[in-house]
């Protein structure tokens, strides 16, 4: 009798740091959002969005105020609409710019907002068209060796 019970307290012990490793990995990889907040949904227009992802954060001053919940083609403006979930505690004006930034030099992609100045506050459903695209690093190399080549022509052209 002695021996079934520890049995059962390890097995129980086994299965609760099984689920605490599950929960992390989860939470480590943007799989699991626990808050229980109020949200509205907006949706911002980007030329590019890189490798921005579903559940990727959307962040104000550093502050988590909600998450991507969709990405889709608009197939009328050739570009990519993003559905965004944010808090209903947080009320950011009309005019707010949305852009893609990146945590880190190689890290995860985020949308970060920088507030406006209007008097009226995004309402639920709205259309952000003030947005600035993913910095796509292949192309920032392409550009670079591009005008690199261009320098090296224009100066053997001169000499």
């Amino acid at each position: 009798m002695q021996r079934s019970v520890k049995d059962v307290w390890v097995g129980l012990f086994v299965l609760l740091g099984a689920l605490a490793l599950l929960f992390l990995s989860l939470q480590a990889a943007n799989l699991l959002n626990l808050s229980f907040q109020k949200t509205y949904q907006v949706t911002a227009r980007f030329d590019n969005i890189g490798g921005l992802k579903p559940r990727a954060a959307v962040r104000s001053a550093g502050v988590l105020v909600g998450r991507v919940e969709s990405i889709r083609f608009n197939d009328q403006t050739f570009q990519a609409d993003v559905v965004l979930a944010l808090e209903s505690r947080y009320a950011f004006p009309k005019d707010s710019s949305f852009k893609i930034l990146t945590s880190g030099l190689l890290g995860e992609q985020y949308i970060g907002i920088e507030p406006g100045g209007s008097d009226e506050n995004l309402a639920p459903g709205d259309v952000i068209t003030l947005t600035q695209s993913a910095v796509v690093l292949e192309n920032l190399i392409g550009q670079f060796l591009f005008n690199r080549a261009a320098d090296a022509a224009g100066g053997a052209a001169q000499e």
